[in-house]
C-alpha cells in the first residue's frame, strides 16, 4: 500500500522531468518561446492524471497493461500534438520521456526506499 505522502512528490518529480523533456524538444531556433505555464500546466496534467488513473485503475483491478498504457500513450501523444512539433523532433520527445519514467521509478525506489513505485520489478 502506497503512504499518502509520496504521492505528492511523486507527481511533482514526475511533472518536472516531463516539462523539462518538453522545454527541452520544444525549442529551436525555428520555433517561437515556449511559455513556462503552458508547459507545465500540459506536464501536471499528464503526470497528475496518469498517476491518479494507473494508482485507482491498479486498486479498482484493471488488468496492468490498461493502466500503465493509458497514461503512458497520453505522456507520448499530447505534447507532440499539442506543442506541434516535427517527426524528429517527436521522435526525441519519445526517446527521451522512455528514459525519464523508468529513471524516476527507480531514483524512487532507490534513493527514498518507496517500492510500490516498481510494482514487476526488484530493483534491491
Amino acid at each position: 500500500m502506497t503512504d499518502p505522502i509520496h504521492i505528492p512528490f511523486y507527481m511533482a518529480a514526475s511533472t518536472l522531468a516531463l516539462g523539462g523533456v518538453i522545454s527541452l524538444c520544444a525549442r529551436g531556433p525555428n520555433r517561437p518561446p515556449l511559455r513556462a505555464w503552458t508547459v507545465l500546466v500540459t506536464a501536471a496534467l499528464i503526470s497528475v492524471l496518469g498517476i491518479v488513473f494507473a494508482k485507482y485503475g491498479a486498486n479498482f483491478g484493471l488488468p496492468w497493461w490498461v493502466y500503465y498504457t493509458v497514461p503512458m500513450l497520453c505522456t507520448v501523444l499530447i505534447p507532440p500534438l499539442a506543442f506541434r512539433l516535427s517527426v524528429r523532433r517527436a521522435l526525441a520527445y519519445v526517446f527521451l520521456a522512455f528514459l525519464t519514467a523508468p529513471a524516476i521509478h527507480v531514483l524512487f525506489t532507490e534513493l527514498l526506499g518507496w517500492t510500490d513505485y516498481m510494482p514487476f520489478w526488484k530493483v534491491a
